[in-house]
């Protein structure tokens, strides 16, 4: 296992407990879905390839983060991880984004911070919702009300591939592990939020990987309502997966990020 240091990071209203992972070049800076943590990215970050550095957090209100005050949106969300970007001063870096951290690493990308050379996104919410009917986000926001709700959510909307016992274990005390507020700002707000004039802003390179069966985020709603919106976006799908990628698929999504890291920089070399 990686060894990691945690380092505290003074953003709006508090702290927040930063993960790094040391690397020699690129760090990849990996945000996690609703309902997940730092440790979604756990299985990934043991098969990255040992060059590329990690950065990792609980998002405001969720897990460790707790104690941070709102507001939970994307806005804030986002705002943080330009926080911690200034804080570490990182200066050659990816984003990394699942689902609901796809679609805050978008309103980051589109703020064009120095040094970022892409982003890879992971089944994210696209930047031009698919119709979500206020029905619809109730019953989301109450997807996470007990144990026995994120079960369900786990068997019938989350996942294709079985996950072990530890990892459901974890998916259910992560999904748990947020202040009220925060666990409502993505289903009544986030998800239905449009960004599409942001993501217009991204000027780098950008991965989509789908998850072939997902039923969050199909790879037929991120090819309408998100490649046509974000210049250089591509999208790969990852076959026999649902939503939670970075825990069906580890060795797939880490092979990817390197991929991606690898050609960043090999882009941004100087020739001649």
């Amino acid at each position: 296992m990686r060894e990691q240091t945690i380092r505290p990071i003074p953003v709006d209203g508090g702290v927040l407990p930063v993960n790094i992972t040391a690397g020699q070049g690129i760090t990849a800076i990996l945000l996690h879905y609703w309902g997940g943590s730092h440790r979604t990215f756990t299985p990934v970050i043991e098969r990255l390839s040992p060059e590329i550095g990690t950065v990792t957090f609980d998002h405001r209100g969720w897990g460790a983060s707790r104690q941070l005050p709102g507001p939970y949106d994307l806005t804030q969300l986002a705002e943080d991880v330009l926080r911690v970007i200034a804080e570490l001063e990182l200066s050659d870096y990816i984003l990394v984004g699942h689902s609901m951290g796809g679609k805050v690493a978008q309103l980051v990308a589109a703020r064009r911070p120095a040094g970022l050379a892409g982003a890879v996104l992971i089944a994210p919410g696209p930047p031009r919702p698919a119709s979500v009917t206020p029905e619809a986000q109730q019953a989301l926001s109450r997807a996470y009300d007990s144990a026995q709700t994120v079960t369900a959510a786990i068997d019938y909307a989350l996942t294709h591939r079985p996950l072990t016992e530890t990892q459901r274990a974890q998916v259910i005390s992560d999904s748990l592990a947020a202040t009220p507020a925060a666990r409502l700002a993505w289903p009544l707000h986030g998800i239905a939020a449009d960004i599409s004039t942001e993501a217009a802003q991204i000027d780098v390179p950008v991965t989509v990987l789908a998850g072939e069966y997902d039923g969050v985020e199909p790879p037929a709603t991120l090819a309408t309502h998100l490649l046509p919106l974000i210049p250089q976006a591509t999208m790969r799908v990852v076959r026999d997966t649902g939503h939670l990628l970075p825990l069906e698929a580890p060795d797939a999504i880490a092979s990817a990020i390197t991929e991606f890291a690898r050609r960043q920089t090999d882009r941004r070399l100087p020739t001649g």
